[in-house]
């Protein structure tokens, strides 16, 4: 298995450096894919020559939909994060954009949402699909081109760009012929949208053994790689169990596999295994402070208990551009729940955002998300939105500490 032991290598072909450029921009607002794109200008031109270690502290129980959390400056140091990097993955109102509109005076499907949504301020949003109720303007499915141009002119409409989707990973490996034609053709969605990256909600593998790991990485390089040549940045999630160590070392149980570690991370371990040029990650903040209070101790190769806290600031920071995407997602301490944390919308918890974001750096790179997957209720069909604003208001307010 190669390893890419310089995270932060930079090359000719990387889409990191093709999405500044002025090509790349107009070419992402016409929501064009990268080949007619170019197939394009080419014509043209011959015709006319990422508690515990970040310091939040426990926190008394919060209400839904007030307050701030521990870790949150408010004053009038730098903004953390730019008003065009204010985002949103639309999981978080899946309840508005499912509602019947004919049934309800609330905003309900996608346009409707996306209004609404902009009118909180945000400035991106990261889809969840592309599923609506039947009645909404389009129709119950919008995952085709057509659809997608739909979508698209709604986003232009109200000022909001489209920066990912947890959507379509083929299941098949080696891929199937019908895989990969499903993938390509929501590869020709991303870019109608206009995104930079497409991904997924879900971790690369749920394995704890290497060999499993390295399986997911040769196939992620691949759809990595068919991903870059239509100008699009392959990205995977994590949920806590990802950020949990790696089992790659013996002895070996009965069936062959690895019971012990060398210390290593699942996703830290698929982050040097995949190609930095075709492999991007999308960090779960909160899931990733999950892991933190669950996976502290490994057993080593000689059988002794080791320690090992995870950063999660650090890792970003060690990968750096690998990590384009955040899912901004809050939570109080809680140590009776067997994670070390509750949910609770963003800005109202525990979690030191200010540290975090303070340290990742790189602002007008990085894309973070909110997200709060408890938003939507059956007793209170407007909360999930009134959230969103709650959230929005508390990320935009977010200041570098002053020293």
């Amino acid at each position: 298995m190669t390893s890419y032991s310089d995270p932060s290598r930079p090359a000719g072909a990387d889409p990191a450096a093709l999405a500044d450029t002025p090509d790349e921009a107009l070419r992402r607002s016409l929501g064009v894919a990268r080949r007619r794109f170019l197939s394009t200008c080419t014509a043209v031109a011959a015709g006319a020559v990422a508690a515990p270690v970040l310091g939040a502290a426990p926190a008394l129980a919060h209400g839904r939909d007030h307050g701030h959390g521990h870790g949150h400056d408010h004053g009038r140091g730098q903004v953390l994060v730019p008003p065009h990097k204010r985002g949103i993955i639309l999981y978080t109102v899946r309840d508005a954009t499912a509602r019947d509109p004919l049934a309800s005076d609330l905003p309900s499907g996608f346009r409707e949402v996306f209004k609404q949504l902009a009118r909180h301020g945000y400035r991106q949003v990261e889809f969840a699909g592309y599923n609506q109720h039947a009645n909404a303007p389009g129709g119950a499915s919008l995952e085709s081109v057509q659809g997608a141009r739909l979508l698209r002119s709604w986003l232009d409409e109200y000022g909001l760009r489209a920066q990912g989707n947890h959507g379509f990973i083929p299941s098949s490996w080696p891929l199937t012929a019908e895989d990969k034609d499903t993938f390509k053709k929501h590869l020709e969605i991303a870019n109608i949208l206009g995104m930079d990256h497409m991904g997924t909600g879900g971790d690369p593998t749920g394995s704890a053994y290497r060999a499993d790991w390295d399986v997911a990485a040769d196939k992620w390089n691949a759809l990595g790689e068919i991903a870059r040549r239509e100008g699009i940045k392959l990205y995977t999630h994590n949920h806590d169990s990802a950020y949990g160590f790696l089992l790659d070392r013996g002895p070996l149980d009965d069936q062959g596999r690895p019971t012990r570690s060398s210390g290593i991370r699942k996703l830290e371990y698929f982050l040097k295994v995949t190609d930095p040029r075709l492999v991007w990650l999308e960090m779960d903040i909160f899931w990733a402070h999950v892991a933190q209070y669950k996976f502290h101790t490994y057993t080593a190769p000689d059988g002794s208990t080791r320690r090992n806290v995870f950063d999660p600031a650090g890792l970003v920071t060690r990968y750096n551009k690998r990590y384009p995407l955040f899912h901004a997602k809050d939570g109080v301490v809680d140590t009776t729940n067997g994670m070390g944390w509750d949910m609770v919308p963003f800005g109202t918890g525990d979690i030191d955002y200010t540290t975090f974001f303070s340290r990742v750096g790189l602002s007008h790179y990085r894309n973070p998300m909110v997200e709060d997957d408890n938003s939507p209720s059956a007793t209170d069909p407007a909360q999930s939105l009134r959230e969103a604003k709650i959230s929005y208001d508390n990320m935009a307010a977010l200041r570098r500490r002053r020293r």
